[in-house]
């Protein structure tokens, strides 16, 4: 089904930038929104972490064998 919509200018780039930056169309940009409740918003805030996490890997911050042994024993009993 297709479906025509006037949304304001400031909207629409919004939507064309979530559309580039997550490699979607800005239907499904929007589709997104509608089905499954991830609102603009959500999805730039998503799209910043996603670019933050890439940024820390290119840098080399990962976790050392510490902070894993920590998370993985988290929940264990002593």
């Amino acid at each position: 089904m297709t479906v025509t919509l006037d949304i304001p200018d400031e909207l629409q780039a919004r939507v064309d930038a979530i559309a580039r930056r997550s490699g979607l169309s800005a239907s499904q940009v929007v589709a997104d929104a509608l089905d499954k409740g991830y609102s603009l918003e959500w999805q730039e805030r998503f799209l910043d972490k996603v670019a933050a996490g890439l940024a820390a890997a290119d840098r080399g911050d990962f976790a050392n064998e510490d902070d894993i042994a920590q998370v993985l024993n988290k929940y264990r009993p002593d």
